[in-house]
């Protein structure tokens, strides 16, 4: 027996989880396929390991934590490459059907309020945010941007609550931080910086957005103790001269604001979309970015986003503004000087990372102007209020049917705008396997009970990879760093071209300053291995393709063990165990490791224990959906790259 047609109401549920996961398939592509996809900070790894070190523990900059965690956690029931796939997917799909169900219901009929829904999706999965960040390998901190649309639908239910706001609202707000709190640090600042205004400004009194924001600010110190507790232990410090490194720039012809305003400006020219800048679709992707203002403002002045209108034009101004802050000069000076104060304000350098909440609000004027489209046609009746149940049948057909119409082509128009992020953006983003010899190593490594860590060289935080790009070369982060069970320690100073000259942004991790001056002293093999034993070091990973590319001062980058470009293991002072043609693995002797402790600290597992403890409350109080599911409205009261080695 055939199935019954699936009801309106259902499709308009159901659509913008479908375009989410539609557009996740074409912008993924190859993506998808067996293997791993590696592209700068994109670094997943065969069997990811989860142990103290991946929750937090060894210390150093927590600033893969827990997304590390989490892919270690999915690798324990899933193929690596799977999890990664999964989890890329789950950035889309999120996405758009957060960003579809943001839209109030009960201003067109069902076919306007679907079509009105995958416009929004479409747009906020598919923009130059997007692409950039996906390029950047930036997964994690897409996760939160994901989750925003959960989060502010969570607030605008807030907001229309009777009641005052409670302590126990802060559990409430959980599920809706998800993905946030998968994310990490970057997607958390990303969830206060548009949670926080819209709870504040979206409740009924002074008073009562004091107590809602508490309630969200309480909920998200909880979910970010995880990489809170280690980073404020870890002595990491932000280097105030790279201000200028990470501002946004023009990557298309309407200058910086032009850029901003369309949603693109990473500092990175190679994170970039293919024909990103070509006048044409720039111009045209300006204008649509425009129309979803335009269409914002009328949704917020037509009170069709009340509990978070107010508070999400407030972040997309404030976003917008720390985005330009770094590209002038009185900015970049205010910049550095608060990092220099603390290093907790390090993130603010990359600024283009802060219109997020931008591209939200633009989604959602998107999908007001396929509203507001099907009000128009629908005569003057039809757009009085409410549903336009009082129109004439045949005004509210034609209103329907020119929402249908204006929905699918705003629908398809990003995509068309944008084709550099087709089919894992134009072949950038595919799926590769490691070589044998990767996983041997871990094997090896993780094999041995002894406590240690691993030393990466050449001493440099970017690979360039000769297997990763089907004969060609991509740049990444050193998998090697997310390869190991142990703590790790590779130079995270980020060396970055500006035209001729090469540029460095200071490192975060303090033990990897540590062995930066220990090159610098230029000691032999036997005083080097001793001094790296002091340093908890048991193991060193040479990386033999980035090594053989080095040359002249260059060769630093090798430590003591360069030797015209051959390793040497210092006459018995390090001890090779495993010596392959693509990676060469040496031991510090025994004798010489002072046996580290890279384990969690109480107050780091006790962080990880109440937050764990409070996602499963919450999740016990409120179901497992990230937000209520029901429709409708609230009830009414340049030219920058890593250089790799």
């Amino acid at each position: 027996m055939a199935s019954p047609p699936l009801s309106p109401g259902r499709v308009e549920r159901l659509l913008p989880w479908a375009v989410g996961a539609a557009a996740g398939a074409l912008a993924l592509g190859p993506a998808l396929g067996p293997g791993f996809v590696l592209r700068y900070d994109m670094a997943a790894v065969p069997d990811p390991p989860l142990t103290q070190v991946t929750l937090g523990g060894g210390g150093g900059f927590p600033r893969a934590v827990p997304s590390d965690a989490v892919l270690g956690a999915l690798g324990a029931v899933l193929p690596g490459d799977a999890a990664q796939a999964l989890l890329l997917m789950a950035v889309f799909t999120l996405a758009g059907a957060g960003a579809g169900r943001l839209l109030p219901g009960g201003w067109a009929g069902p076919a306007g309020r679907t079509a009105a829904r995958a416009a929004a999706a479409a747009f906020y999965v598919w923009n130059p945010f997007v692409a950039e960040r996906l390029l950047l390998g930036q997964w994690a901190m897409l996760l939160g941007y994901a989750g925003l649309p959960w989060l502010l639908a969570a607030v605008g239910r807030m907001a229309a609550a009777e009641r005052p706001p409670r302590a126990g609202d802060a559990l409430r707000l959980v599920p809706a931080l998800l993905p946030a709190a998968a994310g990490g640090f970057s997607a958390m600042v990303l969830s206060a910086l548009a949670g926080l205004p819209a709870t504040v400004a979206g409740a009924r009194g002074a008073r009562r957005g004091l107590r809602a924001g508490g309630a969200l600010a309480a909920a998200i110190a909880v979910l970010s103790l995880p990489w809170l507790v280690p980073a404020l232990g870890s002595g990491a410090r932000a280097d105030p001269a790279a201000v200028g490194l990470f501002a946004a720039r023009a990557d298309t012809p309407f200058g910086v604001a032009g850029s901003l305003l369309s949603l693109g400006g990473i500092w990175n020219a190679h994170a970039v979309p293919q024909w990103f800048g070509q006048p044409l679709p720039a111009a045209c992707r300006l204008t649509l970015s425009a129309a979803g203002v335009a269409g914002w403002v009328w949704l917020v002045r037509r009170g069709g986003a009340r509990g978070f209108g107010a508070g999400l034009s407030a972040a997309g101004a404030v976003g917008l503004g720390i985005a330009l802050a770094g590209t002038t000069g009185p900015g970049r000076a205010a910049l550095s000087g608060m990092i220099g104060l603390w290093a907790g304000f390090g993130p603010l350098r990359d600024g283009q990372l802060y219109v997020a909440p931008l591209a939200l609000l633009q989604s959602a004027g998107v999908g007001a102007a396929v509203l507001w489209v099907c009000r128009a046609a629908g005569g003057p009746a039809a757009g009085s209020g409410g549903a336009g149940a009082a129109a004439p049948a045949d005004a509210r057909r034609a209103g329907e049917r020119a929402g249908a119409v204006a929905g699918a082509l705003l629908a398809a128009v990003p995509i068309a705008l944008l084709p550099g992020l087709l089919w894992g953006a134009g072949g950038r983003l595919e799926a590769v396997d490691y070589p044998g010899e990767w996983r041997r190593v871990q094997r090896i490594a993780d094999a041995d009970p002894r406590p240690g860590r691993v030393l990466l060289l050449p001493w440099s935080a970017y690979r360039g990879l000769d297997w990763s790009a089907g004969g060609g070369e991509r740049v990444v982060l050193d998998p090697a760093a997310k390869l190991f069970g142990r703590r790790t320690v590779f130079n995270d100073a980020l060396r970055v071209g500006d035209g001729a000259a090469v540029r460095v942004a200071a490192g975060e991790d303090p033990l990897a300053r540590r062995v930066a001056r220990l090159h610098a002293a230029d000691p032999g093999v036997r005083r080097y291995s001793a001094a790296l034993g002091e340093l908890g070091i048991r193991y060193i990973l040479v990386e033999r393709h980035a090594a053989e590319r080095l040359s002249g001062a260059d060769a630093a980058a090798l430590g003591p063990l360069a030797d015209d470009n051959r390793f040497s293991s210092g006459g018995g002072a390090l001890g090779a165990v495993h010596d392959g043609s693509r990676l060469l693995l040496l031991e510090v002797p025994d004798r010489l490791v002072d046996p580290p402790n890279d384990e969690l600290s109480v107050l780091e597992a006790t962080a990880w224990f109440v937050t764990v403890g409070t996602i499963i409350w919450s999740l016990g109080g409120s179901g497992s959906s990230l937000v209520s599911l029901r429709t409708g409205p609230p009830r009414a009261a340049v030219s920058r790259k890593e250089n790799p080695t």
